[in-house]
């Protein structure tokens, strides 16, 4: 990185009409993006919401919009400080291409529970092929303690560029929502509605994202009155019924659920919170939403949150598999338990891959189409 910019044009919240950029900057900087394709179309996009050149003093922003469904385009970040000094910066070219419905096809990969571990970002980095989309899973830090770690943790972990050929939907996990600043995670992961909650078509997968919240009630004396997720798992109940009932994705052949608490655990005894108990799986969260994803027809939800890699099939009263991929040990220097899950979708099956850093399957699944 420069003097000016802090970590690559890192691509996000991936749509059919676009994507959006966020990149890091060390001052008070305006940015915007240059694009072309193979075809010979080429723009430019300058402005905000509000009609503004995006600027920011640790962050910059850019939203991309219009663009056909399943194009691939170049894009390139142009930065420029404000003031007197006028230094200019410009980024490498990175390719990028907007999401498909139309498409046979579909791949994704599924990060999580990677916790500021370089050597857990490194491996997983080095073993996920280019995807239509990288879910990271939550748990993308242990608690922000230092408004710095946005940077390196979300835009620039281990001094990656996670999102090379392969554009990021990040989940918000229950550490994403803890420590001082934690409030300012929104100013750093961008999602396409703005909402830590999406629905998005990947080919014939519908994928739905959702907010599980802290891994305790909001009333819980730890968080110091800083959390409202009761209300925000109402909210998200209330919205699954209005998305799942859209034709792109009432009529997917797949269908998947990413949240990073799970909604169902091998053990479900009532937890003790005033004995320093906390939530393995979410039932605040399944009590809100069950009734909904059995309603869209919800194959399977994918979570991490545990660090123990589980897979528990559907059943009579939960006709959604539940697939957790491990994460590094939270108590040691080991790395073993890390995994990471790779989907591939075909008109046969969707099949989802949970390898270990070493490339051994831990899991695979195979779900049938539904339509």
């Amino acid at each position: 990185m420069t003097g000016i910019v802090t970590s690559p044009p890192v691509v996000m919240a991936p749509r059919a009409d676009g994507f959006e950029v966020v990149w890091g900057v060390a001052q008070l900087s305006r940015g915007w993006l240059e694009w072309d394709s193979a075809g010979g179309a080429r723009g430019t996009v300058t402005s905000d919401a509000f009609g503004m050149v995006p600027q920011g003093d640790r962050v910059l922003r850019v939203r991309a919009e219009g663009l056909p469904a399943g194009t691939a385009v170049r894009i390139r970040a142009i930065t420029e400080t404000v003031g007197p000094s006028g230094a200019r910066h410009e980024s490498d070219w990175k390719s990028v291409r907007t999401l498909d419905a139309a498409s046979d096809t579909a791949r994704f990969a599924v990060w999580n529970d990677t916790h500021q571990r370089d050597d857990t970002m490194r491996a997983l980095h080095e073993a996920t092929p280019e995807v239509d989309v990288l879910v990271w899973n939550g748990d993308l830090c242990n608690d922000w303690k230092d408004p710095s770690w946005f940077t390196t943790t979300v835009l620039n972990p281990a001094g990656l560029d996670v999102s090379a050929g392969r554009p990021l939907a990040i989940v918000v996990g229950n550490h994403d929502v803890r420590g001082t600043w934690a409030y300012q995670l929104e100013d750093f992961v961008a999602t396409p509605e703005g909402r830590p909650f999406t629905a998005f078509r990947i080919g014939p997968v519908a994928c739905i994202v959702l907010h599980t919240g802290e891994d305790k009630p909001d009333a819980h004396p730890t968080f110091e009155g800083r959390v409202a997720f009761e209300p925000l798992r109402a909210e998200q109940a209330e919205w699954l019924r209005e998305i799942t009932a859209r034709p792109e994705f009432a009529d997917a052949p797949y269908r998947v659920v990413f949240c990073h608490i799970p909604l169902r655990w091998i053990d479900e005894t009532v937890v003790d919170y005033d004995a320093d108990g906390y939530d393995w799986f979410s039932r605040m969260s399944r009590d809100a939403w069950h009734d909904a994803l059995v309603e869209w027809g919800a194959q399977i939800v994918v979570s991490g949150h545990t660090h123990y890699q589980t897979w528990m099939p559907a059943t009579a009263e939960f006709p959604y598999a539940q697939l957790i991929s491990g994460g590094p040990d939270a108590d040691t220097a080991s790395d073993e338990a890390a995994a990471w899950i790779d989907g591939e979708a075909s008109p046969e099956a969707l099949v989802l891959t949970m390898r270990d850093l070493g490339g051994r399957v831990l899991h695979e699944v195979r779900l049938p189409p539904l339509t």
